[in-house]
């Protein structure tokens, strides 16, 4: 049985992020084209689904790191400040974001709340583990020798 953990991640991300877009929960608010993602950014990104593809980041992250809370992911989609000529520090990306994608993730019934944080739910559990069969079957399509490991 292919999971989350037999596939390149980019991959799986990105086909997660179009299956996303279906559901009616999972939308970018309205400041989401203007804010960044963390104090450490020095622009908002320039993609136009970005919201997804976090979205689809950070449904996998639960999948591989449960339980998961809005700190922690907000460590994960962190990096280094740059402060001029004085050393970087690590910074935390935005709280707000992560809050946010996990509520809705939540909504969708992708995850669950437990009082230890949140942790992947059977619907979104299915739901990753499809897609990656599906993106193992496009990969071995692709490079024949990889078959003998799924």
């Amino acid at each position: 049985m292919v999971t989350v953990y037999d596939v390149p991640a980019y991959k799986l991300i990105e086909r997660l992020a179009e299956e996303l877009k279906k559901f009616e929960e999972i939308k970018p608010p309205e400041w989401a084209k203007y804010a960044k993602t963390g104090v450490h950014k020095e622009r908002p990104p320039q993609k136009e689904d970005w919201w997804y593809v976090r979205a689809a980041s950070v449904l996998r992250k639960v999948y591989m790191r449960y339980p998961i809370g809005v700190s922690r992911l907000a460590a994960l989609y962190g990096g280094k400040r740059r402060r001029g000529v004085k050393p970087p520090h690590t910074r935390k990306g935005s709280r707000s974001i992560a809050r946010k994608i996990l509520q809705q993730l939540e909504a969708a019934g992708l995850i669950i709340k437990t009082p230890k944080g949140r942790v992947i739910s059977p619907k979104g559990q299915s739901l990753l583990d499809r897609i990656a069969k599906e993106v193992a079957a496009e990969v071995a399509e692709k490079i024949p020798e990889i078959k003998l490991y799924y």
